[in-house]
């Protein structure tokens, strides 16, 4: 970048997992230290506050965050969402679960605009796929005794217990799991939000078998092989990036080429993000791809089953592959969308 006379700030703060908190920030950012663009945004309710708010003042932002919402009826000229959300999650998981027999489930959901997103979304394919909700229980976030919550699901007897949550939430649930022996009394457990990193805090002797769905996994073709070797150097743990790092690097770098195309930074949210729109996506983390008039980035999500022990060869092999959703199928379609900016269209 140097090389083409652009001079790039970053600058990072941490939200909290709070929306007015991630607002506050943001507003900071983009009014007095005149930011361009917001990436990461982990946290579905910030994302969501912050979504106004740049649409608002005509910034832009690529969260990293779950919920299908930001591009269905809170869709933004000035938000592009990139690497998964809970529709793509919801469809790849539950529509596979179903035809292989988990045709009975019951959620364990986080209480916040992500795991609400991401059961509503999951319960529609269950249902649509032939099978059947027996009831759901919703949990505070960041939990730590999910006992009660457990034992709720191992009652109602479903075949499949949804995890509706992410991060510590997720991995203390399928820790709990183990120790109540709900895996091996025969229920199944499916991740809805689950990640590289979270497999590797678990070891895989306790997260084998765990169904779940990525947009991305560094051992999935020479590309991405090659492109996590290089990150893998530069990490002192030298850990593999997960689907949240992808997205956050693969989003920046398509950002870059169309200030490149348009002769330089505009300072102009809603016009850089229709350029956006209209340049095709190709990197080695995702392929070739695009974004649609709603904001959604556009790539296939494969469905994977963690490894056990014994079938993984060596440091962060962790997943193989069961299935592949076709990129023209992997996300809400348009028909069902209620963008306004698709009813413009």
């Amino acid at each position: 970048l140097k090389e083409k006379g652009w001079k790039i700030d970053i600058v990072s703060a941490d939200h909290q997992n709070k929306p007015d908190v991630g607002t506050t920030i943001a507003r900071r950012w983009i009014d007095v230290e005149k930011v361009d663009i917001i990436v990461d945004v982990m946290n579905s309710g910030v994302a969501l506050a912050i979504n106004n708010l740049v649409a608002e003042r005509n910034a832009i932002m690529i969260p990293g965050a779950a919920t299908s919402e930001l591009t269905d009826a809170s869709c933004s000229s000035n938000t592009v969402h990139w690497a998964f959300d809970t529709y793509m999650l919801a469809k790849s998981t539950g529509q596979a679960l179903v035809k292989a027999g988990g045709d009975s489930w019951y959620f364990l959901t986080a209480d916040y605009a992500f795991g609400h997103s991401l059961e509503r979304d999951t319960a529609a394919v269950v249902t649509k796929a032939g099978g059947k909700v027996l009831g759901s229980v919703k949990h505070p976030l960041n939990s730590s005794d999910f006992s009660s919550f457990l034992l709720q699901a191992q009652a109602s007897k479903a075949k499949i217990i949804g995890m509706a949550n992410a991060a510590g939430d997720t991995t203390n649930t399928i820790k709990q799991a183990s120790e109540f022996g709900i895996v091996a009394g025969g229920q199944k457990l499916a991740g809805l939000l689950v990640f590289l990193s979270d497999v590797h805090s678990l070891g895989l002797k306790v997260a084998q078998g765990l169904s779940l769905t990525e947009a991305f996994y560094w051992d999935l073709n020479d590309d991405t092989r090659a492109f996590s070797k290089r990150f893998s150097e530069r990490m002192k743990n030298k850990a593999m990036p997960s689907v949240i790092q992808a997205g956050v690097y693969s989003g920046l770098i398509h950002y870059l080429k169309t200030l490149e195309t348009m002769g330089g930074n505009l300072h102009d949210g809603a016009k850089v993000v229709a350029k956006m729109k209209e340049l095709p996506t190709d990197d080695p983390l995702f392929g070739k791809g695009s974004i649609r008039v709603d904001g959604r980035k556009i790539h296939p999500a494969y469905l994977f089953e963690v490894k056990s022990p014994s079938e993984s060869k060596g440091p962060w092999d962790y997943y193989k592959l069961v299935g592949t959703t076709p990129a023209d199928q992997a996300f809400r379609p348009l028909s069902e969308s209620k963008c306004p900016l698709v009813n413009k269209k």
